[in-house]
């Protein structure tokens, strides 16, 4: 016969709780990657995967859980194949005919290099408000040196968690 819980009682189920994590409880790290010669996809995905928190074990969808990215040498990022000079990227001004393009190279050599690192994370980050303080937690350098030495971030080093990471 069965308890007033019905199967659960008899296999111990309602022992069971789904953790959740709450905003307070977040234990932030400062991260440090070197951009230079990483492959910008690859690279992209996993500071993606560190600002949204999916590799800690308390990650809550939820809740900004994830960490703080520093990154340096973004303008030495490298893309495989030819989409150095056949990706176009494409803006609208807002007024009619206001179409532009700009080929990654032109954008990587222009004043501000580290926007394709970061337009590049920023679509593998979901669109909501969630998404737009997520990304408030990326810090992208085009240069070697960054101002948040204070902090002392973590190095982590992209190339020798997978060979296809760095430029061959």
């Amino acid at each position: 016969m069965l308890n007033n819980g019905g199967w659960y009682d008899v296999f111990g189920l309602d022992q069971m709780k789904t953790f959740s994590l709450k905003s307070a409880d977040a234990k932030k790290e400062w991260l440090l990657i070197d951009a230079q010669d990483m492959v910008l996809g690859r690279l992209s995905a996993l500071i993606a995967k560190f600002l949204r928190g999916k590799h800690k074990a308390v990650f809550t969808p939820h809740v900004d859980c994830g960490d703080y990215v520093v990154v340096v040498n973004a303008d030495k990022v490298h893309l495989t194949g030819n989409k150095l000079r056949d990706k176009i990227l494409y803006w609208h001004t807002g007024w009619i005919g206001g179409i532009k393009q700009r080929t990654v190279a032109e954008r990587l050599s222009s004043k501000n290099p580290e926007r394709v690192l970061i337009k590049s994370v920023e679509r593998m980050i979901s669109r909501n408000p969630l998404g737009r303080k997520i990304m408030g937690n990326l810090k992208v350098y085009a240069g070697p040196t960054h101002p948040h030495e204070a902090q002392s971030p973590k190095p982590i080093d992209v190339a020798s968690l997978n060979m296809k990471n760095k430029k061959r």
